[in-house]
Parts: structure tokens; sequence; C-alpha cells
């Protein structure tokens, strides 16, 4: 493997890491390969020289972020220069962020899609005329038909955006209820702890009272860069 490959894995190393990686974890990284032409022989010394001449090349090219040491690592940091951009995509993103009562709602639709809006108020115990509305703004939700109960009232689900939202790939993904202490047990968690938390209490009530397990329609069809902020 050539320099240039060697600074790429390097850079590649760094670029994804969510924590700080020291000198010492990337070299053990690079040299850990079970395939022999894979595995890359560089010392801490060789490493920090990688480092630094990338570096040199962010700031030839004059990119608005730089490898920095820190906490015992090095991780990828924007340049000050852009901290009131990023201020304001953090007070956006801040924004978009779900109550609990949106997470509640949207929780049950998830799991009981397709699913009238009486019989989310059924389960939930409350109105949830605005709930739905904000959840379709947002994309979250969608219309997916009408039931044919009484007045064929409208059924929802969820949508593309959904998937995207909470990292999944298919329904099918969805954690079932038994697996949610597991999940919440997950440091990584963060705004989804709570969903998943409210799921799991709806879910074991709503279970208990039917007697029966709550599956995903198996034809459902409904069917990220970090840029990391030094603070």
């Amino acid at each position: 493997m050539d320099q240039l490959d060697k600074q790429k894995v390097v850079e590649a190393l760094i670029f994804a890491s969510d924590e700080p990686l020291s000198l010492r974890e990337i070299v053990n990284i690079l040299k850990m390969s079970e395939e022999t032409h894979l595995r890359i022989r560089m010392n801490e010394d060789d490493v920090l020289s990688v480092i630094r001449h990338l570096n040199s090349e962010y700031v030839t090219s004059n990119r608005s972020f730089r490898i920095i040491q820190s906490a015992g690592g090095f991780q990828f940091a924007t340049l000050p220069d852009f901290a009131s951009w990023l201020g304001l995509m953090v007070k956006e993103k801040a924004k978009r962020k779900l109550s609990q009562s949106a997470l509640e709602t949207l929780a049950v639709i998830a799991y009981k899609q397709p699913v009238t809006k009486p019989e989310i108020e059924a389960i939930r115990g409350v109105n949830v005329d605005y709930m739905i509305s904000t959840l379709l703004e947002r994309d979250l939700i969608t219309i997916v038909g009408r039931s044919a109960s009484p007045g064929r009232p409208l059924l929802y689900g969820t949508t593309l955006t959904f998937l995207k939202h909470f990292g999944i790939n298919d329904l099918i993904d969805l954690p079932k209820p038994r697996e949610i202490d597991e999940i919440l047990n997950d440091s990584t968690f963060e705004v989804e702890k709570e969903l998943m938390k409210r799921l799991g209490k709806d879910l074991t009530e709503q279970e208990e009272q039917n007697s029966g397990s709550i599956e995903l329609p198996s034809d459902e069809n409904v069917t990220q860069m970090e840029v990391k902020n030094e603070n």
C-alpha cells in the first residue's frame, strides 16, 4: 500500500470516529486486519506525520476544518471562523426535535400502522389532532388510505423520512417490545430513548389488554455526514 493510500485510511478512521482516536489506537487498527494485504505497518511517529501532512493539505486547499488533538487523541473540528453558522445549524436542529407527545403518537403509528386517529386516541387517551398535524407537516407520517369501519376514517402510516430520522432501513428493523429495555441501555440513544421508552410502555399495556402481540404489516411499502464542531 503506497503512502497516499495510508493517508486516506488514517483520514477515514479519524473522520468516522465518534471520539478522539489516539496514535496508539490508530496504529493498532491499521495492523489488525485478518487479511495480510490490508495490514498497514506504521508506528506512532508515522501516523503523526500523516496527520500533519493532511492538515497541511487542508491549509493549502483552504478547507473549513482541521484534524486537532483533543482528550489525548485526534479528531476533526471546524475552524472558529465558522462558529456562527454552526450555531445557527444547532438551533435549527433543536427546532426540529419532537416533543414527548409527538414521539408517543409517532410510536403508536409506527407499531400499529395502518392506524386511524380514533385508534391512536384510544391508546393514548388524549386528542391527537395537533400531533398528527405536526407529524404530517414534518413528513414523518402520511395518509395511506381509509378504514372500512363506520365513517371510513383516514389511515396513517410512517414515511421514508421516518426511516431516515431513526436510522433504520425498513419497518421490520423496528425493535420488538421485548427489545426495548436492551435498547435503552445503549448510551448512544438520546431523543430516540424517549420514543423507545414510550413505545415499550404503550405496547406492553396494549398487549395485556388485547392478549396478543403487535406485528408490523408484512406488505408495508413505505419505505449522515456530520462535520464535528470544536466547542
